[in-house]
């Protein structure tokens, strides 16, 4: 994710734009993280769908924890045994890439994360799915979009705290980010949104919605 974003701030020098901010939600919000940590001249600041923070360990963070805070850390608990994806892309990407790669089936059946993997909240229709997916099949990308989790499993890279000013919307059906713990790990939170629906997806299931959110956050941002 580093020497990705190493990579867009270059695109964005070389393309002409002397100052620019970054928008992603998964890997694109790691992406994000990414530049937030480098803060190259000109980055104005990064606007997010999750932050991925987790408790430490330290008791004290549960100080503050209410029942919003409790639902959050039981969205996670949930998320363990639907998420294997994740295991199977850090240790063994080319295994499951070879199937992907040579059955339209397979293809469509590792897409069903893009209904909420199972959870039946997903707002995504069945034409954007088949869109995604026909995207994936016919540009042969889908093992190579799924690589960065064991690059990034085997970066080494340590925690780092985020100092760039920093946007967050958080939606319904998403992973729940915990403020308190994003705040330890990002120190200039300027924009906090949370929306009653929408999913992991939420571009595709609520663009209005994402498309405001932006323009909010970096709205506030040029009043500084």
């Amino acid at each position: 994710m580093a020497r990705v974003a190493r990579t867009f701030d270059a695109l964005m020098h070389r393309l002409g734009y002397e100052s620019y901010g970054s928008h992603g939600s998964d890997g694109g919000a790691m992406v994000s993280m990414e530049l937030g940590l480098l803060d190259p001249p000109g980055f104005l600041g990064m606007h997010v769908l999750q932050l991925f923070s987790f408790p430490s360990g330290d008791p004290e963070e549960f100080a503050g924890f209410g029942p919003k805070e409790y639902a959050a850390l039981e969205h996670m608990q949930w998320f363990q045994p639907v998420g294997g994806y994740n295991a199977i892309n850090a240790s063994r990407p080319q295994t499951v890439a070879v199937g992907i790669a040579d059955s339209p089936v397979g293809q469509l059946a590792w897409s069903e994360l893009f209904n909420s993997f199972g959870n039946g909240t997903s707002l995504v229709a069945r034409d954007q799915i088949l869109t995604q997916v026909t995207l994936y099949w016919l540009t042969n990308t889908q093992a190579t979009a799924g690589r960065y989790h064991d690059a990034e499993a085997h970066s080494g890279a340590e925690p780092a705290v985020n100092t760039a000013p920093t946007g967050v919307a958080v939606f319904a059906d998403d992973f729940q980010t915990i403020r308190s713990l994003a705040e330890r790990d990002n120190t200039d939170i300027v924009h906090w949104s949370e929306f009653p629906t929408g999913g992991h997806f939420a571009s595709l299931e609520v663009p209005g919605a994402v498309t405001a959110d932006l323009r909010a956050f970096f709205a506030e941002l040029r009043k500084d």
